[in-house]
């Protein structure tokens, strides 16, 4: 598979006489290719530049900088947002790439999400317009937004695992890392054998060293190897950030169904908020449908019924 060049991102907000000017300067050198809310795309030399319909125009390329900075004193601007990546993380930034990542493992209510989604380098500009960063960063009402812009754009796997399940598998011997990492592993394979997908890497957000890794997926027939484990992954790739707004887009949409069947209004989260919910489910319904939507294992069970959970 072919290595991207590693490139710069400028992004200006430029008046609309300025992008004026910017469109009959580049009429020849526009492309036909449709982006979506991009009033226009050009290129010039190594430069990629992208007009949007909000205002704000992106430069990509070797020279962005160069390119930027000729329209910033045109306008009078200064650059307003300049994507910032480590040189050495450029490669796993500007590429074609599938990434994974999961949410709900740190709620007490609510399933485990995992998500593989491919991200190719023509959508980076697409991507970073949306505003997509991991979705931990992100509110859920902004997560309700966006991600439905998101899912229409890439391929994305999904795997749903509910607590009923989660209780059933966890144990001194299948924690919640290989859980995780099957969950993923199941996903990435997915996504590299039933897509016909060029791409540079395939990276996943490090929750456990590589050789461990593997020894979690011990025995599995289909293991989707060649992988970059990384820290931060889902503000280093776009893939795993997409990933990210995914599996929790879903995972509200899970939550929320959830809070409808029990007429309760569940909390997201392990707090102390939590407990109290939790003792108005068994007061309800009983211990055993808290078995069913709840991660037994954690702690807030041992609070809820006043006893100790081995």
């Amino acid at each position: 598979m072919a290595k991207n060049n590693s490139n710069n991102c400028v992004v200006l907000r430029l008046s609309e006489k300025t992008r004026e000017k910017l469109s009959k300067f580049y009429e020849d050198k526009k492309r036909d290719k449709k982006i979506p809310y991009a009033v226009f795309q050009a290129q010039d030399g190594d430069t990629v530049i992208t007009v949007y319909e909000s205002g704000k125009v992106m430069f990509q390329g070797v020279s962005a900088d160069i390119d930027a900075n000729m329209w910033a004193d045109i306008d009078g601007v200064e650059k307003i947002d300049k994507v910032k990546v480590k040189k050495e993380e450029k490669k796993y930034y500007y590429c074609s790439s599938i990434g994974s990542d999961e949410v709900g493992t740190g709620d007490y209510f609510g399933p485990i999400v995992v998500t593989s989604c491919f991200v190719s380098k023509d959508d980076i500009p697409f991507i970073e317009e949306l505003g997509i960063k991991d979705s931990k960063k992100l509110d859920d009402s902004k997560i309700l937004k966006i991600a439905p812009e998101v899912i229409k754009k890439v391929k994305y796997k999904s795997l749903i695992m509910s607590n009923k399940e989660y209780n059933e598998k966890y144990s001194s011997s299948y924690n919640i890392n290989k859980i995780k990492a099957i969950m993923h592993n199941k996903v990435l394979w997915r996504m590299v054998h039933e897509e016909d997908l060029t791409y540079d890497y395939i990276i996943v957000d490090e929750f456990a060293r590589e050789a461990r890794y593997y020894e979690y997926l011990s025995g599995n027939p289909e293991i989707q190897r060649d992988i970059t484990f990384m820290t931060k992954a889902e503000d280093k790739n776009l893939a795993v950030a997409c990933a990210s707004v995914i599996s929790r887009y879903i995972f509200i949409k899970e939550f929320d169904k959830l809070c409808d069947e029990l007429h309760i209004p569940l909390v997201k989260g392990a707090g102390a908020e939590v407990d109290s919910i939790g003792k108005e489910v068994v007061e309800k319904y009983g211990k055993e449908k808290l078995k069913e939507i709840a991660k037994y294992n954690f702690k807030n069970t041992e609070r809820i019924l006043g006893i100790m959970i081995f």
